[in-house]
């Protein structure tokens, strides 16, 4: 995250590299960077003649090489974007000349590739070497550290939020950065100078209810309240569509791993235990109880159910069910795990 901070304060301090390859995973900080490109290389009278944007489906390397070496007109500078650049085709002669370039870029020109979804090829070292000053990864954010990337958020927005409104956002909303980031966007608007973001304006402006939410269920469940998951499940399941089985399970999956993991290291410093389950020391806490409330044995045996809800939510040797009864199944087996591992 401090390598696209830098990218970014460079880019709106106007000052451009001739070549950017950004590639990986995650798409939304490469369409960020892109947006910003775009926005300050050129002005709005010079985009005319000197802004190109091409797909890789559409092209090859030579010919975007080449046009990367013509000079800008009435310009500064030349902006050539590449979308799709995963889709070009990328032979030991083409990563060759594109390993050429790079070495002597042409200044005046700004070349950006879109490498969207997926990493370059691993294998191809000499390249990946010759376009290290070059090069941005948009790694997919761990789930443990998609908290702090939210909280960064809101802090750049200057937004001032309860201390629980990053891990509750990131529950509930999964690691779907684009809609992370445009309904924090979206508060930011509606927001009043001064006030402060709380579980009663995300439900208002986002639409997460501060009652019925994964974060709830999860909750409840791992307290063994039966009703109030039966209870939130309920609401929740008259919205499938917002609260899918399959974020769900992810969720708990997540949290029971974190209990198994917490149990092997056992008798270690609270510093140690945050660091290694990827949270923060304020939580240790809350795997503390649920150790005790669930063994090393059932805590796995609760990850072998998640897989089994997981199958059938895909529709795997099971007739059609819905998500909420599905739900149910995986909220009254993690519950009951005590008795239900004494009788399977």
């Amino acid at each position: 995250m401090k390598e696209l901070d830098s990218l970014l304060r460079d880019i709106k301090n106007r000052k451009f590299l001739p070549l950017y390859f950004f590639h990986g995973p995650e798409p939304y900080f490469i369409d960020l960077l892109i947006k910003n490109i775009e926005e300050n290389v050129l002005n709005k009278e010079e985009k005319a003649f000197n802004q190109v944007m091409v797909y890789g489906k559409d092209t090859t390397y030579p010919d975007i090489l080449s046009m990367a070496k013509q000079y800008p007109v009435m310009s500064d500078k030349k902006l050539i974007i590449v979308k799709e650049a995963q889709d070009l085709r990328l032979t030991d002669t083409e990563a060759e000349a594109l390993m050429q370039y790079a070495t002597q870029p042409v200044e005046s020109t700004v070349l950006v590739f879109s490498h969207k979804n997926k990493k370059l090829d691993g294998k191809k070292r000499k390249l990946h070497q010759t376009l290290k000053n070059y090069i941005f990864l948009s790694d997919e954010i761990k789930d443990w550290n998609l908290s702090s990337v939210i909280q960064k958020e809101l802090d750049r927005n200057h937004l001032k939020a309860r201390p629980n409104i990053a891990p509750f956002l990131a529950q509930n909303l999964g690691n779907d950065l684009s809609r992370i980031f445009n309904e924090i966007a979206k508060v930011k608007i509606l927001l009043k100078e001064g006030e402060w973001l709380d579980a009663d304006k995300i439900e208002k402006y986002v639409g997460i209810s501060k009652d019925y939410n994964v974060f709830e269920l999860q909750k409840a469940v791992v307290s063994k309240d039966l009703p109030k998951a039966l209870k939130i499940i309920n609401v929740m399941g008259q919205n499938e569509k917002a609260h899918s089985i399959i974020s769900m399970i992810s969720v708990f999956f997540n949290y029971f791993s974190r209990v198994i993991l917490f149990h092997v290291l056992r008798g270690n410093s609270p510093q140690v235990l945050a660091s290694e389950l990827g949270i923060a020391p304020a939580f240790i806490k809350d795997y503390e109880n649920s150790s005790k409330l669930f063994s090393l044995k059932q805590a796995t045996r609760v990850i072998s159910i998640l897989r089994d809800i997981d199958l059938k939510a895909k529709g795997l040797g099971v007739y059609q069910t819905s998500d909420k009864e599905l739900m149910k199944e995986m909220v009254y087996k993690v519950i009951h795990i005590g008795s239900i591992e004494t009788t399977t």
